[in-house]
C-alpha cells in the first residue's frame, strides 16, 4: 500500500489559502448538521513519529466547535490500569457517542506495531479484532475514518534533527523515535503489511502524504468533507424504520427447543445443602487468591426467568469472597447515555482487570431477549447481535478471562408460587412488580428467544450452563461447583 504512494506532491500557496477558507466554512457546518442527526464520528489518526499528526489535528478543529468532539491520546505505553484491562478495552470506553466526533491521536493500530507483548504469533489474532471492533461499530451507524500519515525516512531524521536542535523542542525526540528513525525499513514492512490486514469496506485507510503539511492538510479535510457529506445523504434519505416486536408466540415452530429437554427432578437435603454449600465457598475463597497470582480474570454472567434465583446464587457465590477482588453489576435498563452509545459499550466499561471478578445480574444478552420482544430493536440489529456478542466473548477470552454465563430455569408453576409468595410477604413485596406479570404472560414468547439465544451463544469459550433451578438448594450448589470446575480446570491448564 506504502509503495505506490507518492511523497512528491503539492499544493500551491494560493489554492491552499483558498480551498482551506472554504474546507473550514463546510466542515463547520457539516459537523453541526452530524450533531443533530446524531450520527457519532471516530477519526484516527496513525502514521510515523514527527510525520505531523498534532499539526493536522489541531487545524482539523480549528473551524468545529469545541462542545461536539472530543480527542483522546494513547501513549504507546500503556497505564497499568489499561495493561491489566483487554486490548480493546480502552478503545472501546472512548468510543463517541451519537451526534459526536471523537478523534484517536494513536490507536490499536500503534499497539499493535509498538506493544512488546504482541508478537507475531497473535498479531493476527488482534488484526481480526480490530476488524470486528471496526465493523460493529459501523454497523452501528459509526462513521470511521482512518488515516495515516506517511514520510520517508529522510524526513524523519531531518524533522528529528530539527527538534533536536531546539532547546525548547529537544525534549519531544525520545530514545525510542531514534531509534524508530533507525530501524524505519523493518517496521516499514510491518506497518505496510498491517495497513493491507485491516483495511476494509467500512474502515478503509487514507493514506496522506505527510512531507509537504499544506497538502496533507488539505488532504484530510477534503477526505473528511466527503465522508461526511455521504453519511449525512444516507441518514436523510435512509427510510424511517418502525420499531415493533419481532418475535410472536407461534414464530419459529420448527426451531430448536432447548429448554424442554431440561428435567426438574433434583432433590437435596438442607442439612446436605449447608455442608456442601459451606465447603464450596471454602474452596473458591482460596481459587479467588490462586485467580489473583495468575492474573485470570473471572467473568461470571446470570441470566434466567424472573423470581429464578438470580439474587440468591449469587449472594452464595460471593458470600465468603474478599470484597476488594469483585464486582456484582446490576443490570437495568440503559440510561440516557448509554442509550447514545452501542449496547454493548456499558459492558465494555465495567470491564474487571485481570486477577478479579466481575458479576453480572443480567447481562448483555438483554439485546436478544427483552429487546426483540418488547419492539426496542430492529431486525437487522437483532441479527447481527448474536455475531457481536459472540466476538465480544471470545475478546475477553482471548484476553485470558474465564466466561462463564448461567441460565436459571424454573418452570411455570414454580414461577407462579414465588411470585405470589412475594406479593404476600411484607418484606418481599419490592421483588415483584407490574413488570413481572406482564413478562409472565409472554411465557412462551420468551422461551423462543431463548432457545434461540443458547442455540447461537454457547460456545467453546463462552459456554451456557443451564441451571434446573426449581429447587435453590441445587441451584445454588450448581452454581459454585460449575464456577470453581471452571476456575480448577484453568489453572491446571
Amino acid at each position: 500500500m506504502l509503495e505506490k504512494i507518492d511523497l512528491g506532491v503539492t499544493i500551491d500557496k494560493e489554492a491552499y489559502r483558498a480551498e482551506k477558507e472554504r474546507l473550514s466554512i463546510r466542515l463547520g457546518e457539516l459537523q453541526r448538521t452530524v450533531h443533530d442527526l446524531g450520527i457519532p464520528v471516530l477519526i484516527i489518526f496513525e502514521g510515523w513519529d514527527a510525520a505531523g499528526k498534532g499539526t493536522l489535528i489541531n487545524e482539523l478543529l480549528m473551524p468545529m466547535d469545541p462542545r461536539s468532539f472530543r480527542v483522546h491520546n494513547f501513549k504507546k505505553q500503556e497505564s497499568e490500569d489499561e495493561i491489566f484491562r483487554p486490548f480493546l478495552w480502552r478503545y472501546w470506553t472512548k468510543t463517541p457517542e451519537k451526534g459526536q466526533i471523537g478523534i484517536f491521536n494513536r490507536s490499536y493500530y500503534s499497539d499493535l506495531i509498538y506493544r512488546k507483548s504482541i508478537d507475531s504469533l497473535n498479531l493476527l489474532g488482534f488484526m481480526k479484532q480490530c476488524n470486528e471492533f471496526e465493523q460493529t461499530l459501523s454497523d452501528d451507524g459509526m462513521i470511521i475514518l482512518k488515516f495515516f500519515v506517511h514520510i520517508s525516512k529522510k524526513e524523519q531524521k531531518k524533522r528529528f534533527n530539527k527538534l533536536l536542535g531546539n532547546d525548547a523542542t529537544a525534549w519531544k525526540v525520545t530514545p525510542r523515535d531514534k531509534k524508530e528513525n533507525k530501524h524505519y525499513d523493518k517496521l516499514y514492512e510491518k506497518v505496510n503489511r498491517g495497513l493491507e490486514q485491516t483495511d476494509s469496506e467500512c474502515a478503509p485507510w487514507i493514506i496522506i502524504e505527510g512531507e509537504y503539511k499544506d497538502y496533507a492538510l488539505i488532504k484530510v479535510l477534503s477526505v473528511l468533507e466527503t465522508r461526511l457529506e455521504k453519511a449525512i445523504e444516507k441518514v436523510k434519505t435512509a427510510p424511517e424504520i418502525e420499531l415493533k416486536p419481532l418475535i410472536h408466540e407461534g414464530d419459529m415452530p420448527f426451531h430448536s427447543k432447548v429448554l424442554d429437554g431440561v428435567v426438574f427432578d433434583q432433590e437435596i437435603s438442607e442439612e446436605e445443602y449447608q455442608e456442601e454449600i459451606k465447603d464450596c465457598q471454602k474452596r473458591i475463597r482460596l481459587l479467588q487468591y490462586e485467580l489473583y497470582k495468575e492474573r485470570i480474570p473471572l467473568i461470571v454472567g446470570f441470566e434466567g426467568w424472573d423470581a429464578g434465583g438470580k439474587g440468591g446464587c449469587i449472594k452464595r457465590l460471593t458470600r465468603n469472597l474478599d470484597p476488594r477482588g469483585y464486582t456484582v453489576y446490576p443490570t437495568a435498563s440503559p440510561s440516557d447515555i448509554e442509550r447514545m452509545h452501542h449496547y454493548l459499550w456499558r459492558f465494555w466499561r465495567d470491564i474487571p482487570k485481570n486477577g478479579h471478578l466481575g458479576v453480572w445480574d443480567r447481562t448483555w444478552y438483554g439485546r436478544v431477549m427483552v429487546e426483540p420482544i418488547e419492539g426496542f430493536c430492529t431486525q437487522e440489529e437483532y441479527d447481527r447481535s448474536f455475531r457481536e456478542i459472540n466476538e465480544f466473548e471470545k475478546h475477553l477470552s482471548d484476553w485470558g478471562a474465564i466466561v462463564i454465563k448461567f441460565w436459571l430455569h424454573i418452570d411455570q408453576d414454580e414461577q407462579l408460587k414465588r411470585f405470589t409468595e412475594r406479593q404476600d410477604n411484607p418484606h418481599k413485596g419490592w421483588k415483584i412488580t407490574d413488570e413481572d406479570w406482564r413478562n409472565r404472560e409472554k411465557w412462551e414468547i420468551y422461551k423462543i428467544a431463548v432457545d434461540e439465544m443458547l442455540l447461537k451463544t454457547s460456545t467453546v469459550n463462552a459456554p451456557w450452563i443451564i441451571v434446573e433451578a426449581n429447587n435453590k438448594y441445587f441451584a445454588r450448589t450448581k452454581v459454585l461447583k460449575e464456577t470453581i470446575a471452571a476456575i480448577e480446570k484453568r489453572l491446571n491448564e
